[in-house]
């Protein structure tokens, strides 16, 4: 669920991330994600509690932040977190021990944490962190429950070896997923809330026999950053994905295929319910007309494989799209990219079509940048080589701009 490496910085630019760090083993690991919000171009004002400083230093956190960091229960401690939790875009407590837990339950702010929490209107998120059988108490669940129902964010702990030495959960969640989930909830507008969009992602394969199949090159990155950037602006997001080594996006509902018809029975059985489709994948054309039992043995000389055409799913669309439904096609091309692109448009009975050139550096297969063509009927948007992930931005902007019948 983490963001893709490379992923555009400064998208906390401007804002105030508040971070509470309660007594937990997994504190030290807050210091980093401090590092990585301050990366993305936030301010971050730490908090915490006295028990958190037995296992890591509020000078630790002053150096890193160039802010000074409320420990305790004084009462000038407290009315400094106070303000911070009333400047913040949003607070996370991670890690949150089950006594931190209890208190922000009980809706008690004679403490740092728990004054920032209490005096923030933004989003507040927490990440339990603590031995298995603590986290899987009543109590302690009974108190999670509280904060969810008030609107707190709940991340689900990781699981694993705990320093304690039990296997189970309770492990803080990575620094980067937590990063991710405080930049969902306060880096983008929501603009796109209410919208169900389905986007396809990666390459399909093709079995010959047991043992090899055809495919191609595509890594899914260009799907992946789409359907993470619609959910960060608030769309349920459906995301049909080939076999890629990717983490699924936050907030994304990722259901993954093998083979293009699985891939168009994915698809076609959720699309009804689609306001938006974005099929980036990389689907293959024509497959194996027979599918052997067994590994083919290799012989002298040459050999043939008679392929059949796989059902063409953006066509498909095209053919039996809803009323107000929006739909976006890919077209990768060597030569002749914007003529071939713009027949597909016509062609295919879409709203957009995204052309790249798989020869241009910078763009096409693997990087971690595009160029692309947005072709509609009224013309084109050709915009510059830039990251995977603004691209995408600048693609749902495009295509939720444009009027449908």
């Amino acid at each position: 669920m983490n963001l893709a490496e490379g992923a555009s910085m400064g998208m906390l630019e401007g804002k105030t991330v508040v971070l509470g760090v309660s007594g937990s083993i997994s504190a030290y690991k807050s210091a980093n994600l401090a590092s990585l919000l301050m990366k993305q171009g936030a301010r971050v004002r730490v908090v915490m509690t006295e028990a958190a400083t037995k296992f890591i230093s509020d000078l630790t956190f002053e150096a890193l932040t160039h802010e000074k960091v409320p420990v305790g229960c004084a009462a000038e401690a407290v009315a400094a977190a106070r303000e911070a939790g009333q400047a913040a875009d949003v607070v996370i407590v991670a890690p949150l021990s089950a006594n931190t837990a209890a208190r922000l339950a009980l809706g008690l702010s004679d403490g740092v944490v728990c004054a920032a929490v209490q005096a923030s209107t933004s989003p507040v998120l927490v990440a339990p962190a603590m031995n298995s059988n603590m986290l899987a108490n009543a109590a302690t669940q009974e108190n999670l429950d509280t904060l969810a129902a008030r609107g707190v964010t709940v991340i689900p702990s990781a699981s694993g070896t705990l320093a304690c030495g039990a296997v189970g959960a309770g492990k803080l969640p990575s620094e980067t997923m937590l990063r991710d989930y405080v930049i969902y909830a306060c880096a983008t507008t929501k603009d796109l809330a209410g919208k169900h969009v389905l986007v396809t992602a990666g390459p399909t394969q093709e079995s010959i026999d047991p043992v090899r199949y055809i495919t191609n090159h595509s890594t899914g990155r260009m799907g992946f950053a789409i359907a993470k950037r619609a959910a960060m602006r608030g769309a349920k997001v459906t995301l049909v994905a080939g076999q890629v080594n990717l983490d699924t996006p936050l907030g994304v509902e990722r259901v993954d295929i093998v083979s293009a018809q699985d891939m168009f029975e994915a698809v076609t059985s959720c699309a009804p319910e689609c306001d938006a489709i974005i099929k980036a994948a990389a689907v293959a054309d024509y497959r194996p007309k027979s599918v052997a039992s067994d590994k083919v043995k290799k012989k002298d000389g040459d050999m043939a494989i008679e392929l059949e055409r796989t059902q063409d799913i953006l066509a498909w669309l095209g053919a039996h799209r809803i009323p107000g439904q929006r739909l976006c096609g890919f077209s990768m091309e060597t030569r002749d990219v914007l003529e071939n692109s713009r027949a597909k448009l016509t062609r295919k009975n879409v709203d957009m079509i995204c052309a790249n050139c798989l020869k241009e550096d910078g763009a096409g297969f693997g990087t971690a940048t595009n160029h692309l063509t947005l072709i509609t009927h009224d013309g084109e948007v050709d915009l510059p080589l830039m990251d995977k992930e603004e691209a995408a931005d600048r693609l749902l902007t495009e295509l939720f701009a444009l009027p449908v019948d």
